[in-house]
């Protein structure tokens, strides 16, 4: 069955709408609808619990997101199917009869040093340094540590390879990640979703009790029921369970009352915010093909990189890639500046006829997104445990539970998906 995003969305709006008031005592009040609030909100009803599952957007499917405002689909966030082999969502698509395509390696890119290519001698020597670098790492001690001490000393295409991985792979900068948690993520056979890694997750959410445009913005969890404010209204629960990314709790986007236990607060120190942030352009294609590849790699100034990937899906669209600090520079500027960065970048690499190409630009800025303030999880390199320390409940009554929380399935929406089916049989006593 084909759902388009605005079709879906007007059905969440008007469930919501259906829904006026807040209920003012449930069981399990889950804070946050991406994939973990959604998956512990199906496994709580699946278990016969009252649930509510309060959502600041207006939207469900968190930093999972189809953007289909240009006109031609992207995924604004997550976009891979990881690990397939263990990742629940190969067997929801399977069972939707969602197509999905084996992610398979495109054209080569073709690289440039700002704006200008590089000869082939010195695009060889940077490919190299990639199979250096886990030559480099293996042999470094101690583990957990960051990829720029374990690859210091070396030649320069292997600390241009160690930033290469950690801006593409996490959308942070190598002195930021820890070794040892890159190590411990899952691997395995991934998939894409031509028609949107977000709007399959947000389609399995259709049903669920979600209050959209309902932030939270303070709970207490040291009395009989949780209490939790909202702009709606406050309620009351036996359990919360508060999925929003660790960006938002470092913000201080939701007041703890009392201020959550020494061990939570190191754990939420113990991890960061990635940058990883994407830049679409819509392109009358006809006007810059043939292009030599479909696949273009810039390296700027001070260690800035992007990526551009140009026709996904045969889509008349150009999506630049990029991550770290000039990443979080691009998404503090706003789209306006950020679009024209891309289309900038655009012209240098093809032709200053690309401009009059581009009809339209979205910026995916999750850095500066109030609800989201990053990417994804980065370890801080010497804070491995701080993952599995946040998911030690707290005051019996209150959890967390994302991918954050989720071992190697961190910085997935399987992973998330995971570990909030863990949160919520934690609450109904079930194994996990």
């Amino acid at each position: 069955m084909s759902i388009t995003r605005r079709a879906l969305l007007a059905g969440a709006t008007a469930f919501a709408v259906a829904r006026p008031a807040l209920a003012n005592d449930v069981d399990v009040a889950v804070v946050g609808a991406g994939a973990a609030g959604l998956a512990a909100a199906a496994e709580l009803i699946k278990a016969g619990r009252s649930v509510v599952v309060l959502e600041a957007r207006s939207r469900i499917g968190g930093r999972a997101y189809t953007d289909a405002s240009l006109g031609q689909a992207f995924d604004a966030g997550a976009q891979y199917i990881h690990w397939a082999e263990r990742n629940p969502w190969k067997r929801i698509a399977d069972e939707l009869k969602v197509p999905l395509e084996e992610d398979a390696f495109g054209d080569p890119p073709l690289i440039f040093r700002n704006g200008v290519r590089l000869a082939d001698a010195e695009r060889n020597r940077r490919r190299g340094g990639f199979g250096r670098v886990w030559a480099a790492i293996e042999t470094s001690a101690p583990a957990d540590r960051s990829f720029l001490q374990a690859v210091q000393g070396g030649p320069p295409e292997v600390l241009d390879a160690a930033r290469g991985m950690t801006l593409f792979s996490l959308g942070e900068d190598p002195e930021r990640v820890s070794v040892a948690d890159y190590q411990q993520l899952w691997s395995g056979d991934d998939y894409l979703v031509p028609s949107g890694y977000g709007a399959l997750v947000a389609r399995t959410g259709e049903g669920l009790p979600v209050r959209l445009d309902t932030p939270v913005s303070a709970i207490r969890w040291d009395g009989p029921r949780v209490e939790i404010e909202t702009a709606r209204g406050a309620l009351r629960a036996a359990h919360a369970i508060v999925t929003v990314p660790v960006g938002v709790l470092r913000a201080g986007g939701i007041r703890f009352t009392p201020e959550l236990p020494a061990e939570a607060q190191a754990a939420l120190d113990g991890l960061v915010m990635g940058a990883y942030t994407k830049i679409a352009l819509r392109i009358d294609r006809r006007r810059i093909d043939p292009l030599e590849s479909t696949s273009y790699f810039e390296l700027g100034d001070n260690g800035a990189a992007t990526s551009f990937d140009f026709w996904p899906f045969e889509r008349d669209l150009m999506v630049a890639l990029l991550g770290g600090d000039h990443a979080r520079a691009i998404c503090e500027a706003g789209e306006r500046e950020a679009v024209a960065f891309a289309t900038d970048r655009l012209a240098a690499l093809v032709g200053s006829h690309a401009r009059d190409a581009v009809t339209g630009g979205r910026l995916a800025g999750w850095w500066s997104d109030p609800y989201s303030r990053g990417s994804y999880s980065i370890a801080k390199p010497g804070r491995l445990a701080a993952r599995t320390e946040l998911r030690r409940p707290v005051g019996g009554r209150l959890r967390f539970a994302g991918e954050a929380t989720a071992g190697g399935g961190a910085m997935t929406v399987g992973g998330a998906t995971l570990d909030g089916i863990r949160a919520a049989r934690e609450i109904v006593g079930k194994k996990t």
